[in-house]
């Protein structure tokens, strides 16, 4: 049986988790939420723990909480490290992504897009990206900890996308990022997902709003 995801229909939280599902090769289908009557009959059924999506139903479970459902995957498909060590690294490494992609996530919520973006690229920008390139100066396998890809790899590749998105020539000033970004798009799992139709559209001022509508639904 294939994953299923139920989020709304643009990138948010949903998309790192999508991005995860196709880097470790598992299908899943999506059911977006359209309305207040939706969301009420999942709530009667008890699947929003927290009255939270996205929700994923993978191997029998309904996961909430975004950063549990990536961990799960990257537990079960051997993308969170070896050792203790390389472990609680990456859960560093992909805490501080979260947090950076979180600051494009966040452009169109606060204030205006225009506004919001320009806080990003005057504070958030300079403030991660030098970080990354430092890490990255630090190791010679191509991954951020260890020899294999983790979810900390994906975290800052999702973040390096959304530089792409909204400031193009950002990171022609860290040629390490640079690299990574082109290398780790290239690779095949991950090329059909940012190719292929569950990639999510840049973030639009109607998804906002439709965003918020769901917000309302979920907490009403």
């Amino acid at each position: 049986m294939k994953a299923h995801l139920t989020y709304f229909d643009g990138r948010g939280l949903g998309e790192s988790i999508r991005l995860i599902l196709y880097a470790v090769g598992i299908e899943f289908e999506e059911t977006y939420l359209q309305d207040a009557a939706h969301v009420k009959r999942l709530r009667q059924a008890g699947d929003l723990l927290f009255m939270q999506v996205p929700m994923l139903e993978i191997d029998g479970m309904k996961l909430v909480q975004t950063n549990a459902i990536i961990r799960y995957i990257a537990r079960k498909y051997d993308m969170y490290g070896k050792t203790l060590e390389q472990k609680t690294r990456i859960d560093v490494l992909y805490d501080g992504a979260r947090d950076f992609i979180m600051k494009f996530l966040n452009i169109g919520w606060n204030k205006s897009m225009e506004e919001d973006s320009k806080d990003v690229k005057e504070n958030a920008v300079p403030r991660y990206l030098p970080v990354l390139e430092k890490e990255l100066c630090g190791t010679s396998s191509g991954y951020l900890v260890g020899d294999d890809l983790s979810m900390a790899d994906l975290a800052v590749l999702e973040s390096l996308l959304y530089c792409d998105d909204y400031f193009p020539a950002v990171l022609e000033d860290y040629p390490k990022l640079k690299e990574f970004k082109d290398r780790l798009s290239s690779l095949p799992r991950i090329r059909a997902f940012l190719n292929g139709p569950q990639r999510k559209r840049k973030l639009t001022e109607e998804d906002i709003l439709h965003g918020k509508k769901v917000l309302a639904w979920l907490y009403q």
